[in-house]
């Protein structure tokens, strides 16, 4: 486990690491019911059964929203050996002036906002990634840095639209984690041009529901995600190397300069080759 302290960010935010060994123990420590935990998945996996037989589960990067009181009455399923995660304690009672004062958010706006389901699961996206990895990182300025990004979190999950659109169900657990396979494979593979069709001949999956989860998963569609890649590898391919615009146009999947520099303009608003003069 990287790290098994926990912290007082602000008077009622606690943030507490998890693992397969102490998360029954420290859920169990929480006495108040009226608590929201933001639960995030940094390895392995972790499955509450819902009222059938079913269960539904988070994977790394994924993240769950709900209250404490909700995972105490549900059965919880260790899907791997070893499980990592972290939690950020909110107690709705005692949420206080401190924080309000920051991020101009009640307690019972924020319950509102994100506790309109007894239990809500999230896939992971890139801006989740980028605000829970710093959980992860430490330096001397580590508790700023916490308070900081629980800030960011918030607000981020209380003004964003996107979650009722990715809350999973036990049916897209599975599916989720082929989209992430998608992903990779594109993002490792920016001098090819894969096609949807090949995709889902590929993984078995409707082109429509890739399609729908992928934008769900990412918040952008898979083609603009993956052009979001390749200009900001060119981008980078134009300040660090000497490769011509044109090698580096076939390395980001352009059959011709021409094309790559009308892609990267209408990206960046300047040519390549003015953008290498910067």
């Amino acid at each position: 486990m990287l790290n098994t302290k926990d912290y007082l960010l602000f008077d009622g935010i606690k943030l507490s690491y998890l693992s397969s060994e102490n998360y029954n123990q420290k859920i169990a420590q929480e006495d108040d019911d009226n608590i929201l935990i933001i639960t995030y998945c940094y390895s392995g996996k972790i499955a509450w059964k819902l009222n059938n037989n079913d269960y539904i589960y988070i994977g790394p990067k994924d993240f769950a929203i709900n209250l404490l009181k909700t995972i105490k009455n549900k059965e919880i399923k260790l899907l791997n050996d070893s499980f990592e995660a972290l939690s950020i304690f909110i107690n709705l009672n005692s949420f206080t002036n401190d924080i309000q004062n920051i991020i101009e958010i009640k307690s019972n706006d924020i319950y509102n906002k994100l506790c309109n389901k007894p239990l809500c699961f999230f896939a992971g996206n890139e801006k989740t990634e980028s605000i829970f990895q710093y959980f992860y990182q430490k330096n001397e300025t580590t508790l700023s840095y916490y308070k900081i990004k629980t800030i960011e979190l918030i607000l981020y999950l209380y003004n964003t639209n996107e979650l009722s659109k990715t809350c999973q169900n036990e049916y897209q657990a599975e599916q989720i984690d082929i989209i992430r396979q998608i992903h990779d494979q594109l993002i490792n593979n920016l001098d090819k041009r894969i096609t949807i069709e090949e995709l889902s001949k590929q993984y078995l999956i409707n082109p429509t529901t890739l399609k729908s989860l992928f934008k769900s998963v990412y918040g952008t569609s898979l083609a603009a995600h993956i052009k979001e890649h390749r200009m900001h590898h060119a981008a980078k391919l134009l300040l660090e190397t000497n490769k011509s615009i044109a090698e580096i146009a076939y390395t980001v999947g352009y059959d011709s300069q021409s094309k790559f520099s009308i892609a990267f303009k209408d990206y960046f608003k300047v040519l390549p080759k003015e953008y290498r003069k910067k």
